[in-house]
């Protein structure tokens, strides 16, 4: 059975690049096959994080679903054909992007094509991670409802220790199956280790691992490079590393 992995967070705490060191992850370290990576954010970046261009989105799909079906084909044939037509292959993994619509209105209709059809593709993948849009409100619509593995992203800064709290506290009323969470708190150094620990202790909030600021990867984000491109020496890639360890070693 494939493994799903999720993130989630609120904007700005590196969630994304978390989410991009997990794929490099399970791509050296697993080696049980490609990885299927979904990037569910609306404002999709994964894809400059792993270093692929971007062809076609679920968002466009969604768009195509007013267009004419081809003759001879069903629209849910057609629609299949989108979704599979807007995986990117690449060395190790494979991506799937929801985008933004191009038209007005919500993402619902994005959502339930991406729930149906990840369902369907994920079966041929030991490994699903999937990098949520930033905030509260997209647990209520994860594009996976069966998750493995839930990593809660934050900050060293309150706001983002108090979003962790909330996300947790909200998780059982969703209905979601989750197999486990990890929090993990990014950027974290010796100038805001007290006040992090404080108030995650005030908040109940249990901190898996922490992630050390790193010049490299900085360097790199600003010079465009993938997180393949990130020696494997840099803090931030040994940190997380641990972290995943830690926490998959049983999937």
């Amino acid at each position: 059975m494939p493994k799903v992995i999720a993130l989630a967070g609120k904007g700005g705490v590196g969630k994304t690049t978390i989410g991009g060191m997990l794929i490099r992850y399970l791509v050296e370290e697993a080696k049980k096959g490609p990885v299927l990576a979904v990037d569910a954010d609306p404002n999709s970046n994964l894809n400059e994080v792993l270093g692929v261009a971007v062809h076609s989105t679920i968002g466009q799909a969604r768009e195509d679903l007013k267009k004419e079906v081809p003759a001879g084909m069903s629209k849910d044939n057609w629609v299949e054909y989108k979704v599979q037509e807007s995986v990117i292959e690449a060395g190790g993994f494979d991506l799937l992007v929801m985008g933004r619509p191009e038209g007005p209105g919500c993402y619902c209709a994005a959502n339930s094509l991406a729930k149906k059809y990840i369902d369907v593709l994920k079966e041929n993948y030991p490994f699903v991670v999937v990098d949520n849009e930033a905030g509260m409100e997209h647990m209520s619509r994860l594009v996976t409802q069966d998750i493995d593995v839930l990593y809660v992203i934050s900050d060293p800064a309150p706001r983002g220790i108090l979003t962790v709290s909330r996300i947790l506290s909200i998780i059982g009323e969703l209905g979601l199956n989750i197999r486990k969470t990890a929090v993990i708190v990014n950027r974290f150094g010796p100038l805001n280790e007290d006040a992090t620990l404080r108030t995650a202790g005030e908040r109940s909030v249990a901190i898996t691992g922490t992630i050390r600021n790193d010049d490299a990867l900085i360097e790199g984000d600003a010079a465009g490079n993938s997180i393949f491109d990130l020696d494997r020496t840099s803090d931030a890639l040994s940190d997380a590393y641990a972290i995943f360890r830690k926490t998959m070693g049983e999937l």
